[in-house]
């Protein structure tokens, strides 16, 4: 890559040098580019680079193995939620998210695609429940593009499709409620909404997102920081508070 211009969602900002930062960003076509923004922690560059922010973003690097400079204007700007805190809390999570666990300079429309469209319902949505199941299926879709997809089209163990209640945390496989039940105090819930798209209750949310989390910390933070995942309970806390 020796130049590249593009548009792109802020996922990250990290303080590098006195004045500087490195910036990964999701992009369309390119995945997830890393860039070092000179003066971002100006009182000018500071409100553009915000983690779910969308810019313009133009790449310089020499070589392909050197750190790109980035310089970016601002498209859209969602600093007037970050006074909100579940919407702040959201925004942070899904972001860091992005930026924690994405390979660098690997194509993801599918994942762009959504992560556009779930700012887009944190912002815009009447009430958390309309991004909340948007949430957990962009989580999945993380999952799944990066190899750890779910399989819930069938009990693991009868091969049935009917009466899928639980997920086996070992195969990540759908489980019968027959087959499951003398092991479900060591199952997760298979909540009804990600077999069938409904209007779903928020205890079957917050199932979802207990799958998810489960799978998640897993596979991509076990051995890794936890202050990503720490992002994610204080979002959840904060769900669970507005839902009570």
């Amino acid at each position: 890559m020796a130049s590249l211009r593009t548009s792109a969602i802020i996922c990250s900002v990290r303080q590098h040098g006195e004045h500087g930062a490195v910036v990964r960003s999701l992009t369309p076509d390119n995945g997830l580019m890393a860039g070092y923004v000179r003066g971002a922690r100006s009182r000018t560059m500071r409100p553009i680079l915000i983690p779910s922010n969308i810019v313009q973003a133009d790449y310089r690097a020499r070589t392909e193995d050197q750190l790109a400079s980035m310089t970016a204007e601002l498209q859209e700007s969602r600093g007037p939620y970050l006074g909100e805190p579940l919407a702040s809390s959201a925004l942070d999570w899904v972001t860091a998210l992005t930026s924690a666990i994405l390979p660098e300079e690997q194509s993801y429309p599918r994942l762009h695609s959504a992560l556009s469209a779930l700012l887009d319902a944190i912002c815009g949505a009447p009430s958390a429940k309309g991004w909340a199941v948007a949430l957990v299926r962009y989580e999945l879709l993380l999952l799944s593009e990066l190899g750890f997809g779910l399989s819930l089209e069938k009990c693991a163990v009868t091969g049935s499709t009917e009466e899928l209640v639980f997920i086996s945390p070992k195969s990540a496989t759908a489980v019968s409620k027959g087959a499951g039940q003398i092991y479900k105090d060591k199952l997760l819930p298979l909540p009804a909404f990600l077999k069938e798209p409904d209007n779903p209750e928020w205890d079957d949310i917050f199932d979802g997102l207990k799958v998810t989390g489960f799978f998640l910390k897993r596979h991509f933070f076990e051995d890794r920081r936890n202050d990503v995942m720490a992002a994610r309970s204080v979002l959840v806390d904060r769900l669970k508070r507005v839902v009570a």
